[in-house]
Protein backbone atom coordinates (compact mmCIF):
# COMPACT_ATOMS: atom_id res chain seq x y z
CA UNK A 1 0.00 0.00 0.00
CA UNK A 2 1.57 3.47 -1.17
CA UNK A 3 1.73 6.25 1.27
CA UNK A 4 -1.16 7.89 -0.23
CA UNK A 5 -3.78 5.32 0.07
CA UNK A 6 -2.48 4.89 3.33
CA UNK A 7 -3.50 8.64 4.01
CA UNK A 8 -6.79 7.79 2.77
CA UNK A 9 -7.42 5.05 4.53
CA UNK A 10 -6.51 6.28 8.03
CA UNK A 11 -8.04 9.78 7.09
CA UNK A 12 -11.56 7.38 6.63
CA UNK A 13 -10.41 5.64 10.17
CA UNK A 14 -10.44 9.29 11.87
CA UNK A 15 -13.28 10.45 10.01
CA UNK A 16 -15.73 7.13 10.88
CA UNK A 17 -14.66 7.38 14.10
CA UNK A 18 -15.57 10.96 15.25
CA UNK A 19 -18.98 10.48 13.58
CA UNK A 20 -19.75 7.54 16.07
CA UNK A 21 -18.51 9.42 18.45
CA UNK A 22 -20.70 12.26 17.72
CA UNK A 23 -23.66 10.17 16.94
CA UNK A 24 -23.26 8.77 20.33
CA UNK A 25 -23.08 11.87 22.37
CA UNK A 26 -25.45 14.28 20.76
CA UNK A 27 -28.48 11.78 19.45
CA UNK A 28 -31.06 11.45 22.09
CA UNK A 29 -31.14 8.16 24.13
CA UNK A 30 -34.10 6.60 23.65
CA UNK A 31 -36.47 5.81 27.10
CA UNK A 32 -36.97 2.33 27.60
CA UNK A 33 -40.41 1.24 27.24
CA UNK A 34 -40.07 -0.71 30.31
CA UNK A 35 -40.18 2.07 32.61
CA UNK A 36 -43.21 2.80 34.94
CA UNK A 37 -44.27 5.08 37.57
CA UNK A 38 -45.83 2.67 40.61
CA UNK A 39 -47.67 4.29 43.52
CA UNK A 40 -48.53 2.93 47.01
CA UNK A 41 -51.11 4.23 49.55
CA UNK A 42 -50.34 3.21 53.28
CA UNK A 43 -52.24 3.49 56.28
CA UNK A 44 -49.39 3.55 58.14
CA UNK A 45 -45.40 4.34 57.70
CA UNK A 46 -42.18 2.60 58.25
CA UNK A 47 -42.85 2.95 62.43
CA UNK A 48 -45.73 0.25 62.32
CA UNK A 49 -45.01 -3.56 61.45
CA UNK A 50 -47.96 -3.64 58.43
CA UNK A 51 -46.84 -0.85 56.75
CA UNK A 52 -43.37 -1.70 57.55
CA UNK A 53 -44.42 -5.14 55.51
CA UNK A 54 -45.61 -3.76 52.47
CA UNK A 55 -42.43 -1.61 52.25
CA UNK A 56 -40.19 -4.72 52.52
CA UNK A 57 -41.58 -5.72 49.00
CA UNK A 58 -41.89 -2.19 47.81
CA UNK A 59 -37.81 -1.91 48.58
CA UNK A 60 -37.54 -5.40 47.03
CA UNK A 61 -39.38 -3.97 43.68
CA UNK A 62 -36.86 -1.03 43.57
CA UNK A 63 -33.73 -3.21 43.95
CA UNK A 64 -35.07 -5.90 41.06
CA UNK A 65 -35.47 -2.97 38.65
CA UNK A 66 -33.82 0.01 39.19
CA UNK A 67 -34.18 3.30 37.62
CA UNK A 68 -37.07 1.10 35.06
CA UNK A 69 -39.68 2.20 38.47
CA UNK A 70 -40.19 5.27 39.33
CA UNK A 71 -41.90 4.97 42.94
CA UNK A 72 -44.26 7.54 44.04
CA UNK A 73 -45.72 7.16 48.15
CA UNK A 74 -48.40 8.71 50.19
CA UNK A 75 -48.14 7.92 54.17
CA UNK A 76 -50.60 7.72 56.88
CA UNK A 77 -53.47 8.37 54.94
CA UNK A 78 -56.42 7.96 56.33
CA UNK A 79 -59.58 6.08 55.05
CA UNK A 80 -61.49 9.48 54.22
CA UNK A 81 -58.73 10.80 52.00
CA UNK A 82 -58.70 7.57 49.78
CA UNK A 83 -60.13 8.73 46.74
CA UNK A 84 -58.32 12.58 46.83
CA UNK A 85 -54.77 10.64 47.73
CA UNK A 86 -55.63 8.27 44.53
CA UNK A 87 -56.69 11.45 42.12
CA UNK A 88 -52.93 12.93 43.24
CA UNK A 89 -51.27 9.53 42.16
CA UNK A 90 -52.90 9.09 38.67
CA UNK A 91 -52.07 13.05 38.15
CA UNK A 92 -48.41 12.01 38.84
CA UNK A 93 -48.92 9.73 36.00
CA UNK A 94 -49.15 6.16 38.01
CA UNK A 95 -49.46 3.01 35.63
CA UNK A 96 -50.38 0.85 38.86
CA UNK A 97 -50.57 1.42 42.28
CA UNK A 98 -50.96 -0.23 45.60
CA UNK A 99 -53.44 -0.10 48.32
CA UNK A 100 -52.57 -1.33 51.47
CA UNK A 101 -55.59 -0.83 53.69
CA UNK A 102 -59.13 -3.12 53.61
CA UNK A 103 -60.57 0.10 54.26
CA UNK A 104 -59.13 1.98 51.09
CA UNK A 105 -61.10 -0.76 49.27
CA UNK A 106 -64.74 1.06 48.40
CA UNK A 107 -62.66 4.27 47.33
CA UNK A 108 -60.34 2.12 45.51
CA UNK A 109 -62.89 1.09 43.49
CA UNK A 110 -64.72 3.82 42.91
CA UNK A 111 -61.52 5.63 41.36
CA UNK A 112 -60.79 2.85 39.43
CA UNK A 113 -63.62 2.67 36.92
CA UNK A 114 -63.02 6.34 36.43
CA UNK A 115 -59.54 5.63 35.33
CA UNK A 116 -59.57 2.27 33.30
CA UNK A 117 -56.19 2.67 32.13
CA UNK A 118 -54.70 2.37 35.43
CA UNK A 119 -54.65 -0.59 37.39
CA UNK A 120 -55.35 -0.54 41.13
CA UNK A 121 -54.41 -3.21 43.48
CA UNK A 122 -55.93 -3.19 46.59
CA UNK A 123 -54.42 -5.10 49.44
CA UNK A 124 -57.39 -8.07 51.43
CA UNK A 125 -59.78 -6.28 49.80
CA UNK A 126 -62.97 -8.48 48.89
CA UNK A 127 -64.56 -6.59 46.39
CA UNK A 128 -63.05 -7.15 43.19
CA UNK A 129 -65.69 -10.05 42.14
CA UNK A 130 -68.75 -7.95 43.25
CA UNK A 131 -70.40 -5.95 40.07
CA UNK A 132 -69.60 -4.01 38.83
CA UNK A 133 -66.25 -5.83 37.94
CA UNK A 134 -63.58 -3.75 36.99
CA UNK A 135 -60.90 -5.21 34.48
CA UNK A 136 -57.98 -2.39 36.10
CA UNK A 137 -59.32 -3.68 39.58
CA UNK A 138 -57.77 -6.19 41.30
CA UNK A 139 -57.72 -7.88 45.18
CA UNK A 140 -54.58 -10.00 46.46
CA UNK A 141 -53.57 -11.57 50.33
CA UNK A 142 -51.82 -14.33 51.13
CA UNK A 143 -53.29 -17.53 52.89
CA UNK A 144 -51.99 -16.12 56.14
CA UNK A 145 -54.33 -18.89 58.01
CA UNK A 146 -51.17 -21.17 57.58
CA UNK A 147 -49.19 -19.25 59.24
CA UNK A 148 -51.19 -18.50 62.18
CA UNK A 149 -51.58 -22.25 62.21
CA UNK A 150 -48.15 -23.04 62.69
CA UNK A 151 -47.41 -20.10 65.31
CA UNK A 152 -50.46 -21.71 67.53
CA UNK A 153 -48.26 -24.86 67.26
CA UNK A 154 -45.16 -22.90 68.56
CA UNK A 155 -47.56 -21.55 71.36
CA UNK A 156 -48.70 -24.70 72.17
CA UNK A 157 -45.27 -26.41 72.34
CA UNK A 158 -44.51 -23.41 74.79
CA UNK A 159 -47.77 -24.52 76.74
CA UNK A 160 -47.21 -28.00 77.02
CA UNK A 161 -43.38 -27.45 78.36
CA UNK A 162 -45.29 -25.48 81.20
CA UNK A 163 -47.39 -28.00 82.15
CA UNK A 164 -44.21 -30.53 81.91
CA UNK A 165 -42.27 -28.61 83.70
CA UNK A 166 -45.20 -28.30 86.58
CA UNK A 167 -45.18 -24.45 86.01
CA UNK A 168 -48.80 -24.58 85.29
CA UNK A 169 -51.72 -26.70 85.04
CA UNK A 170 -53.73 -28.50 81.72
CA UNK A 171 -56.43 -25.99 82.90
CA UNK A 172 -54.30 -22.85 83.13
CA UNK A 173 -53.39 -23.33 79.69
CA UNK A 174 -54.62 -20.13 78.54
CA UNK A 175 -54.45 -17.45 75.32
CA UNK A 176 -55.15 -14.18 75.05
CA UNK A 177 -55.45 -12.71 71.48
CA UNK A 178 -55.90 -9.07 71.25
CA UNK A 179 -57.53 -8.49 67.76
CA UNK A 180 -58.33 -5.16 65.57
CA UNK A 181 -61.99 -5.76 64.80
CA UNK A 182 -64.23 -8.55 64.37
CA UNK A 183 -63.56 -9.30 61.11
CA UNK A 184 -62.94 -12.57 59.26
CA UNK A 185 -59.54 -11.70 58.45
CA UNK A 186 -59.63 -11.65 62.04
CA UNK A 187 -61.66 -14.38 63.62
CA UNK A 188 -60.39 -16.85 60.58
CA UNK A 189 -56.57 -15.82 61.72
CA UNK A 190 -57.21 -16.68 65.53
CA UNK A 191 -59.20 -19.47 65.00
CA UNK A 192 -55.81 -20.96 63.04
CA UNK A 193 -54.09 -20.47 65.98
CA UNK A 194 -56.14 -21.15 68.46
CA UNK A 195 -56.30 -24.66 66.49
CA UNK A 196 -52.55 -25.20 66.01
CA UNK A 197 -52.34 -24.75 70.12
CA UNK A 198 -54.61 -26.87 70.55
CA UNK A 199 -53.25 -29.62 68.12
CA UNK A 200 -50.56 -29.77 70.59
CA UNK A 201 -52.40 -28.99 74.25
CA UNK A 202 -56.16 -29.84 74.20
CA UNK A 203 -57.25 -28.17 77.18
CA UNK A 204 -56.38 -24.64 75.59
CA UNK A 205 -59.00 -22.02 75.79
CA UNK A 206 -58.88 -18.83 74.68
CA UNK A 207 -59.78 -14.97 75.43
CA UNK A 208 -60.51 -12.20 73.02
CA UNK A 209 -60.06 -8.39 73.30
CA UNK A 210 -60.91 -6.15 70.31
CA UNK A 211 -59.53 -2.99 69.79
CA UNK A 212 -61.51 -1.76 67.66
CA UNK A 213 -58.53 0.05 65.85
CA UNK A 214 -55.87 -1.25 63.12
CA UNK A 215 -53.07 0.36 64.64
CA UNK A 216 -53.34 1.97 68.36
CA UNK A 217 -50.10 0.78 70.85
CA UNK A 218 -52.10 2.20 74.23
CA UNK A 219 -55.08 0.25 73.38
CA UNK A 220 -53.28 -2.97 72.33
CA UNK A 221 -50.55 -3.02 75.39
CA UNK A 222 -53.87 -2.35 77.99
CA UNK A 223 -55.49 -5.44 76.30
CA UNK A 224 -52.80 -7.26 76.32
CA UNK A 225 -52.40 -6.55 79.69
CA UNK A 226 -55.93 -7.02 80.91
CA UNK A 227 -55.61 -10.61 79.63
CA UNK A 228 -52.34 -11.29 81.17
CA UNK A 229 -54.08 -10.39 84.63
CA UNK A 230 -56.88 -12.48 83.73
CA UNK A 231 -54.21 -15.31 83.53
CA UNK A 232 -53.42 -15.84 79.85
CA UNK A 233 -49.99 -17.48 79.62
CA UNK A 234 -49.40 -16.57 75.81
CA UNK A 235 -50.62 -13.60 74.27
CA UNK A 236 -50.62 -13.69 70.34
CA UNK A 237 -52.39 -10.48 68.03
CA UNK A 238 -53.77 -9.65 64.86
CA UNK A 239 -53.13 -5.42 64.99
CA UNK A 240 -50.80 -3.28 63.90
CA UNK A 241 -48.12 -2.45 66.66
CA UNK A 242 -45.90 -3.95 68.94
CA UNK A 243 -48.04 -2.92 72.19
CA UNK A 244 -48.88 -6.43 73.01
CA UNK A 245 -45.44 -7.81 72.97
CA UNK A 246 -44.19 -4.78 75.06
CA UNK A 247 -46.95 -5.58 77.84
CA UNK A 248 -45.32 -9.27 77.87
CA UNK A 249 -41.82 -8.00 78.17
CA UNK A 250 -42.64 -5.84 80.75
CA UNK A 251 -45.01 -8.38 83.12
CA UNK A 252 -43.06 -11.27 82.69
CA UNK A 253 -40.46 -10.56 85.71
CA UNK A 254 -43.32 -10.57 87.78
CA UNK A 255 -45.48 -13.60 86.10
CA UNK A 256 -45.35 -16.36 83.37
CA UNK A 257 -46.28 -15.08 80.06
CA UNK A 258 -45.08 -14.94 76.54
CA UNK A 259 -45.63 -13.44 73.10
CA UNK A 260 -46.60 -14.15 69.52
CA UNK A 261 -46.23 -11.43 66.90
CA UNK A 262 -47.46 -10.45 63.48
CA UNK A 263 -46.21 -8.66 60.25
CA UNK A 264 -42.68 -8.61 61.90
CA UNK A 265 -40.41 -10.20 63.84
CA UNK A 266 -40.66 -8.69 67.86
CA UNK A 267 -38.13 -10.32 69.72
CA UNK A 268 -36.13 -7.68 69.45
CA UNK A 269 -38.62 -6.05 72.01
CA UNK A 270 -39.27 -8.56 73.74
CA UNK A 271 -36.41 -11.07 73.99
CA UNK A 272 -37.74 -13.17 77.30
CA UNK A 273 -41.10 -13.60 75.73
CA UNK A 274 -41.46 -13.00 71.76
CA UNK A 275 -41.80 -16.86 70.55
CA UNK A 276 -41.77 -15.91 66.64
CA UNK A 277 -43.88 -14.29 64.40
CA UNK A 278 -45.92 -14.64 61.11
CA UNK A 279 -46.41 -12.78 58.25
CA UNK A 280 -47.60 -12.22 54.90
CA UNK A 281 -44.76 -11.62 51.74
CA UNK A 282 -46.30 -9.22 49.74
CA UNK A 283 -43.25 -9.43 47.27
CA UNK A 284 -44.39 -12.38 44.97
CA UNK A 285 -47.71 -10.29 44.16
CA UNK A 286 -45.94 -6.47 43.95
CA UNK A 287 -43.04 -7.67 41.84
CA UNK A 288 -45.70 -10.00 39.42
CA UNK A 289 -48.32 -7.31 38.66
CA UNK A 290 -45.43 -4.43 37.88
CA UNK A 291 -43.71 -6.91 35.46
CA UNK A 292 -47.51 -7.52 34.10
CA UNK A 293 -47.93 -3.78 33.24
CA UNK A 294 -44.34 -3.49 32.26
CA UNK A 295 -45.04 -6.33 29.55
CA UNK A 296 -48.51 -5.23 29.31
CA UNK A 297 -50.23 -8.64 29.95
CA UNK A 298 -53.23 -9.38 32.67
CA UNK A 299 -52.13 -9.46 36.51
CA UNK A 300 -54.10 -12.56 37.07
CA UNK A 301 -52.23 -14.77 34.13
CA UNK A 302 -48.89 -13.69 35.05
CA UNK A 303 -48.40 -14.18 38.74
CA UNK A 304 -48.28 -18.14 40.02
CA UNK A 305 -50.96 -18.53 42.68
CA UNK A 306 -55.04 -19.35 43.42
CA UNK A 307 -56.86 -17.05 41.03
CA UNK A 308 -60.41 -16.27 42.00
CA UNK A 309 -61.46 -13.58 39.13
CA UNK A 310 -59.65 -9.95 39.09
CA UNK A 311 -58.73 -11.38 42.80
CA UNK A 312 -55.14 -13.53 43.92
CA UNK A 313 -53.66 -15.62 46.92
CA UNK A 314 -51.29 -18.30 47.94
CA UNK A 315 -50.01 -19.92 50.82
CA UNK A 316 -46.40 -21.20 52.23
CA UNK A 317 -45.93 -23.51 48.82
CA UNK A 318 -45.11 -19.68 46.74
CA UNK A 319 -43.55 -17.86 49.74
CA UNK A 320 -46.59 -15.79 50.02
CA UNK A 321 -46.32 -16.71 53.85
CA UNK A 322 -43.43 -16.74 55.72
CA UNK A 323 -42.27 -17.90 59.47
CA UNK A 324 -39.73 -15.29 60.89
CA UNK A 325 -36.94 -15.46 63.34
CA UNK A 326 -37.88 -18.54 66.17
CA UNK A 327 -36.61 -17.58 69.55
CA UNK A 328 -34.23 -20.90 70.43
CA UNK A 329 -33.73 -19.14 73.66
CA UNK A 330 -37.01 -19.47 75.13
CA UNK A 331 -39.10 -21.96 72.90
CA UNK A 332 -39.57 -25.47 73.45
CA UNK A 333 -37.19 -28.25 72.52
CA UNK A 334 -38.07 -29.79 69.50
CA UNK A 335 -40.33 -26.39 67.89
CA UNK A 336 -37.77 -25.87 65.42
CA UNK A 337 -37.99 -29.49 63.66
CA UNK A 338 -42.10 -29.18 63.94
CA UNK A 339 -42.25 -25.85 62.48
CA UNK A 340 -39.88 -27.31 59.26
CA UNK A 341 -42.37 -30.32 58.92
CA UNK A 342 -45.93 -28.53 59.21
CA UNK A 343 -44.50 -26.08 56.89
CA UNK A 344 -43.02 -28.74 54.53
CA UNK A 345 -46.26 -30.59 54.50
CA UNK A 346 -48.43 -27.02 54.18
CA UNK A 347 -46.02 -26.66 50.71
CA UNK A 348 -46.66 -30.10 49.31
CA UNK A 349 -50.42 -29.83 49.53
CA UNK A 350 -50.59 -32.10 52.67
CA UNK A 351 -51.22 -29.86 55.45
CA UNK A 352 -53.50 -30.34 58.38
CA UNK A 353 -57.08 -29.64 57.87
CA UNK A 354 -56.65 -26.13 60.14
CA UNK A 355 -60.75 -25.73 60.36
CA UNK A 356 -61.51 -29.10 61.03
CA UNK A 357 -62.71 -30.76 64.77
CA UNK A 358 -65.48 -31.22 67.17
CA UNK A 359 -66.12 -27.95 67.22
CA UNK A 360 -69.21 -25.28 66.64
CA UNK A 361 -68.99 -21.82 65.54
CA UNK A 362 -71.30 -18.87 65.90
CA UNK A 363 -71.22 -16.26 63.31
CA UNK A 364 -71.11 -12.96 65.37
CA UNK A 365 -73.11 -11.02 63.12
CA UNK A 366 -75.87 -13.28 63.06
CA UNK A 367 -76.55 -15.99 65.89
CA UNK A 368 -78.70 -18.31 63.71
CA UNK A 369 -75.73 -18.68 61.35
CA UNK A 370 -73.62 -21.52 62.77
CA UNK A 371 -71.04 -23.80 61.59
CA UNK A 372 -69.75 -27.99 62.41
CA UNK A 373 -66.40 -27.88 61.64
CA UNK A 374 -66.93 -31.68 62.12
CA UNK A 375 -67.71 -31.26 58.46
CA UNK A 376 -64.51 -28.94 58.05
CA UNK A 377 -64.46 -25.67 56.32
CA UNK A 378 -61.96 -24.98 53.45
CA UNK A 379 -60.34 -21.44 53.48
CA UNK A 380 -59.54 -19.28 50.64
CA UNK A 381 -61.03 -21.63 48.42
CA UNK A 382 -62.96 -18.51 46.77
CA UNK A 383 -60.51 -15.39 47.76
CA UNK A 384 -57.65 -14.72 48.90
CA UNK A 385 -59.35 -12.94 51.94
CA UNK A 386 -60.05 -15.19 54.74
CA UNK A 387 -64.07 -15.67 54.81
CA UNK A 388 -64.10 -18.23 57.90
CA UNK A 389 -66.25 -15.81 60.15
CA UNK A 390 -67.49 -18.16 63.47
CA UNK A 391 -66.24 -17.71 67.06
CA UNK A 392 -66.12 -21.29 68.51
CA UNK A 393 -68.34 -22.17 71.61
CA UNK A 394 -67.13 -22.62 74.84
CA UNK A 395 -63.54 -22.75 73.85
CA UNK A 396 -62.76 -19.25 72.88
CA UNK A 397 -64.34 -16.16 74.64
CA UNK A 398 -64.48 -12.64 72.94
CA UNK A 399 -64.32 -10.32 76.16
CA UNK A 400 -65.75 -6.68 76.07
Amino acid sequence: MNREIKITFFAALIFAACFLLFHALYTPKETTSLKIRVGFVYEGDESTPYTSNFIRAQHALEDLFGEAVEIHIKNNVPENRTKSTLRELVDEKCDIIFTNSYGFSDGTKRIAALYPNVEFCQATGINANIEPVLKNYHTFMGEVYEGRYVAGIVAGMKLKQLIDEGSITPEQAKIGYVGAFPYAEVISGYTAFFLGARAIVPSVTMSVLYTNSWSSFSKEKQCAVRLIDEGCVIISQHSDTIGPAVACEETYSSRIVYHVGYNQSMIDVAPTTSLISTRINWTPYIVGAVKAVMNKKNIEKSISGHVHGNDLGAGFALDWVQMMELNTIIAAPGTEEKIADVVKAFKKGRGPDVFKGNYTGVNPYNSKDTYDLNEGYKENQTSSAPTFCYVLDDVITIEE
